[in-house]
């Protein structure tokens, strides 16, 4: 194992110490139960935006607290859930008196403990509501999961989202819309190769040099079929397909299209995946209005893609533009 870092057991303390002294014009560090704030928190009157997972998929979800998306954000151990005392306080720390909405990624540990921190909030007096995002078409009931699993759309979800509880809307406006987009919004990913876990110490599940996996999941989790490596344009092909297919999306559509990488896949690569797959909507008379392109959602340093589709609209192209200010997306300020 080649990684830079110091004992495995203290990878996820040591980074929330770094972001702690690299943003303290955005967030706050709580410790002991760990999660992350916006340093302006609580904001009054406005609904509070609570999401957590597993560690080891930055810049998702510490990355994404500030101005315009996450109120607070609770990191696990590496590909492990947050603990129900984590999301209680940081719930209650972002409490502005409008309400608090989480966003949870559809894993077994997550839907179970936000369940559980929600009601020990609700019990004192705090008003929660709580949308599970699952957008991957890849498989179901895989796992860790019942279900699709939650992929790519949480980061889009949490902009939008983000973008409506910063412009005042009301917490049943803010978790309807979540689930506007949860129900518009699909995603399939693949890997080139497997990650290591810090504190395991070696690759999740063996890849020979000469295939890929297509449909995996952000923990390494089985997919679809594991074959032989093909070129991009038939790999974004696989990809985009069964998003396509799913929803489906049209001709007349106009969508979000976010071209993710796994971690170890570079920009240059991802583009190529973009061009391709602008090609294919456009021929479909699918109308790309906007796009996102980068490492947002990631599994360590994993080699592979994801790709997401969003159907927008006026309102959505609207939140979508509108100021953000976080360590992980920042445009408009």
């Amino acid at each position: 194992m080649k990684k830079l870092i110091n004992n495995p057991e203290n990878v996820v303390l040591e980074e929330l110490k770094g972001i702690e002294l690299a943003h303290p014009d955005l967030v706050k560090v709580h410790y002991d139960p760990d999660f992350i704030v916006r340093a302006d928190a609580p904001v009054k009157g406005k609904v509070a935006l609570v999401s957590g997972g597993g560690s080891g998929h930055e810049p998702m979800h510490g990355g994404f607290v500030g101005m315009g998306m996450l109120d607070a954000a609770c990191p696990g151990a590496v590909f492990t859930s947050p603990t129900p005392d984590q999301m209680l306080e940081a719930t209650k720390a972002v409490d502005g008196g409008a309400g608090v909405l989480h966003i949870v990624k559809n894993y077994t540990g997550d839907v179970m403990n936000f369940e559980m921190a929600a009601d020990l909030a609700k019990a004192e007096g705090i008003d929660v509501e709580a949308v599970v995002v699952d957008d991957d078409v890849a498989v179901k009931d895989s796992t860790w999961t019942a279900g699709r699993r939650g992929v790519g759309l949480t980061v889009l979800m949490e902009k939008l989202v983000g973008a409506a509880a910063e412009e005042g809307r009301s917490l049943k406006e803010v978790a309807d819309l979540a689930r506007k987009i949860n129900g518009q919004g699909r995603s399939m990913g693949m890997a080139l190769t497997s990650c290591v876990v810090p504190h395991v110490g070696k690759p999740t599940f063996d890849l020979p040099e000469d295939e890929m996996e297509i449909g995996i999941g952000i923990h390494g989790e089985p997919g679809r079929t594991r074959m032989k490596v093909e070129p991009a344009d038939a790999v974004t092909e696989m990809l985009l397909n069964p998003v396509i297919e799913d929803l489906p999306f049209e001709s007349g559509d106009e969508v979000l299209l976010f071209v993710n990488s796994m971690g170890g896949t570079p920009l240059i690569e991802l583009y190529i995946v973009y061009r391709k797959a602008v090609e294919m909507l456009e021929a479909k008379g699918i109308k790309v209005v906007r796009n996102l392109i980068g490492p947002y959602i990631t599994s360590l340093e994993m080699a592979g893609a994801s790709i997401t589709m969003l159907k927008m609209d006026d309102d959505l192209i609207k939140l979508w533009d509108a100021p953000v200010k976080t360590a992980g997306m920042r445009w408009g300020v």
